[in-house]
């Protein structure tokens, strides 16, 4: 469905052929969508991003800590006091300012309600295109930070592996998102 959105914005657009920035959950979008039209995506960029989701990993400890993460959501995401969205933003930009991360937890409670973001995380834990990997036929730029929390380096790792002539670029920070 990822995908499917992807395709019906660049179509309404009417862009023909354009490079691609995936982000965290939009790498594995980009990837299938890089895949599915390799006619139009000139260049593919993938930050911070991952080809299997955390359910799919098989790792209880993944498993463990985004169960923890939905309890978290469903009981203070909406909520006036940002302490449950506040434990996103650690982990997605850590080395943010104060001011910086008070913004992010407005965006966070103003852009998904609690059940929207338990659905979403759900729905990610779930992700795998794995198999795509072989079959980008794009130039491919991987960046991903070293010290990543919320997806860790070694994601980036495998998806600079599995993609033809990809280059992968370490960045060093903690920050997620850059």
């Amino acid at each position: 469905a990822f995908v499917d959105d992807l395709e019906t914005v660049v179509d309404e657009y009417g862009l023909q052929r354009f490079a691609l920035l995936g982000i965290s959950q939009g790498a594995p979008v980009s990837i299938a969508y890089a895949v599915r039209h390799p006619e139009r995506v000139s260049r593919l960029v993938l930050c911070g991003g991952f080809a299997k989701g955390w359910r799919k990993r098989g790792n209880a400890a993944d498993v463990a800590r985004a169960e923890a993460s939905v309890t978290l959501i469903r009981e203070g995401w909406g909520q006036d006091n940002p302490a449950a969205r506040q434990m996103f933003t650690s982990l997605i930009v850590p080395d943010a300012t104060h001011e910086e991360m008070q913004g992010f937890n407005e965006l966070e409670r103003i852009s998904a309600s609690a059940d929207t973001a338990i659905r979403l995380l759900r729905v990610l834990g779930d992700i795998d295109v794995t198999e795509l990997l072989p079959r980008v036929e794009v130039p491919t730029l991987v960046l991903h930070s070293r010290g990543d929390a919320r997806v860790p380096f070694e994601h980036g790792l495998t998806l600079a592996r599995g993609i033809p002539k990809a280059r992968l670029v370490a960045l060093e920070s903690k920050n997620h998102i850059i």
